[in-house]
């Protein structure tokens, strides 16, 4: 069955399998040009982007080989083609300032790039031969999964206490879940996967049921044909989609896994799981409220505010509202990570090992302030006008732009630019509240912790003893030393401790 094309947008075009289907989403389409399966869509400007986005993500990492989607994703990004070794791939790709990357995720793998519609020609046949007939060289498996394991034992474990930290929390929030292990796997799981499992899962899981192809920009129906026949060594059909998820079930209390490393600071990630995605309608409520409490790597949050800005704890304190993954050196989510199940989680990054509890009551204050007083009608309106005009700037390039145009019409929705540009407006602060109240006061959290000292670090978290925070400096303000004394009692219900050495985690 040949594929099908459907506008997205003027100037968006995608090519879509029965699976999952990208129909007409632009408001007014213009009329089509050729039939009515295919709209061509022109643009004026010289660049063209391409998404490939295939539903197959960790998720559906056979139990044992945790790391087996990564690794294939890997191996067709970085491992050549069945005519080219990837050291020719790059050196085709150089002249033309052009490149196809790969990221597995949880539920999908993406590859993208973007190039001038001068070198269509040469762009198109190479990227498309990378994803339907990759090489799967030995020596590329070999240095590919290395590269792997060297980031699960070097920089998850050795060099990155942020990351540690973050992927704890998610390993204790989908323990015994599809979702409970590194994208990238583990070392159990990548030491036992083979060659042959790579090809076997490239065959049976890149399908075109299970392939998204979108493009944007300078295209028209000969660029459709050429995307059209370099995948056409596809199969059609293979394993189907991913695994059914269970529920997660709610923390009741703290419970916190501390991860024993020699740091000389101390990096906090707190979560739990919610039942709200881009299809739900309290997620566009929710996202006034976090961007309030915590938007990433700006001062528009309280958290940032009065962590940082009031107290001077560490550089950088945020909450998200779902899985956040930054885009290279930018302050911006990559698109393109869909989840059924999400987590709300605060991030605190590393501060002074002398004021760990302080700053995790800080964070727990903050959300609990949040919950319990709401969002004033001065802060609403403050907040969502700042989100209105920032979520504009997720739209920076034709890619960012064409990933959430796909993923907005997997949840049934708009892109998520223009779904808040839609929905704020109409938004009320009462709204906001109801929708904080509802979803963001479980009753328990998870609680991931890298520090040095985790024994001394148990006593104080189990012994609910206040843990007052001195300054170096003299003025702090009357109003912030008040608060201090209310976050240094801020109680810690039911805490349970467990304590992981570094060297231990992501293992099995």
């Amino acid at each position: 069955m040949p594929f099908s094309f459907r506008l997205l947008l003027p100037a968006v075009l995608c090519l879509v399998v029965p699976a999952w289907r990208i129909d007409v989403l632009a408001a007014e389409p213009p009329k089509p040009t050729t039939t009515a399966d295919t709209v061509i869509a022109s643009s004026a400007g010289p660049l063209a982007a391409f998404r490939f986005v295939f539903q197959v993500g960790s998720q559906d990492d056979p139990k044992g080989k945790e790391g087996l989607a990564a690794l294939t994703a890997a191996m067709v990004a970085e491992g050549g083609t069945q005519s080219l070794r990837y050291d020719q791939v790059l050196e085709k790709f150089y002249p033309i300032a052009a490149g196809l990357s790969g990221r597995c995720l949880k539920e999908v793998s993406v590859f993208s790039g973007t190039v001038h519609r001068d070198n269509l020609g040469v762009y198109i046949p190479l990227a498309t031969e990378m994803i339907a007939s990759p090489r799967f060289a030995p020596e590329d498996f070999d240095r590919l999964r290395k590269e792997a394991l060297d980031y699960v034992t070097k920089t998850l474990r050795g060099d990155n206490d942020e990351e540690l930290g973050k992927w704890t929390l998610q390993t204790a929030l989908y323990e015994g879940h599809p979702y409970g292990h590194p994208d990238r796997g583990t070392v159990a799981g990548l030491n036992a996967i083979t060659l042959a499992d790579v090809k076997a899962f490239h065959r049976d899981r890149y399908t075109r049921q299970a392939l998204c192809a979108a493009l944007a920009g300078a295209v028209d129906e000969s660029t459709s044909a050429q995307v059209e026949m370099g995948l056409a060594p596809l199969p059609r059909e293979g394993a189907g989609r991913g695994p059914e998820l269970p529920p997660v079930k709610p923390t009741v209390g703290l419970d916190v896994t501390i991860v024993g490393k020699a740091a000389e600071s101390t990096a906090i990630s707190i979560g739990f799981p919610i039942n709200v995605t881009w299809a739900d309608d309290d997620f566009y409520a929710l996202a006034v409220a976090n961007s309030y409490l915590g938007e990433h790597r700006t001062f528009n949050g309280k958290l940032m505010q009065d962590l940082r800005g009031h107290r001077g704890l560490n550089y950088g304190d945020y909450s998200y509202i779902e899985d956040f993954i930054q885009e290279g050196s930018s302050t911006f989510a990559i698109p393109n990570n869909p989840r059924r199940q999400q987590y709300f989680s605060i991030w605190i990054r590393p501060v002074p090992r002398d004021k760990a509890v302080f700053a995790l009551r800080a964070g727990l204050w903050e959300l609990d302030r949040l919950v319990d007083k709401g969002m004033s009608p001065e802060d609403f309106e403050s907040t969502r006008s700042f989100l209105l005009n920032y979520s504009k700037l997720w739209g920076q390039t034709l890619s960012r732009r064409l990933g959430y145009l796909v993923e907005g019409r997997r949840y049934g929705r708009k892109d998520l630019i223009a779904e808040l540009a839609e929905r704020l407006p109409k938004l009320t602060v009462e709204q906001v509240n109801a929708a904080v109240r509802k979803h963001l006061k479980p009753p328990g959290m998870k609680v991931a912790i890298v520090d040095l000292s985790p024994d001394d670090l148990r006593r104080v978290l189990m012994s609910g003893d206040q843990t007052p925070i001195t300054y170096d400096t003299q003025g702090t303000p009357a109003n912030i030393l008040a608060e201090d004394k209310q976050i240094a009692v801020f109680p810690l219900p039911n805490v349970r401790v467990r304590i992981v050495p570094a060297s231990q985690m992501f293992e099995k």
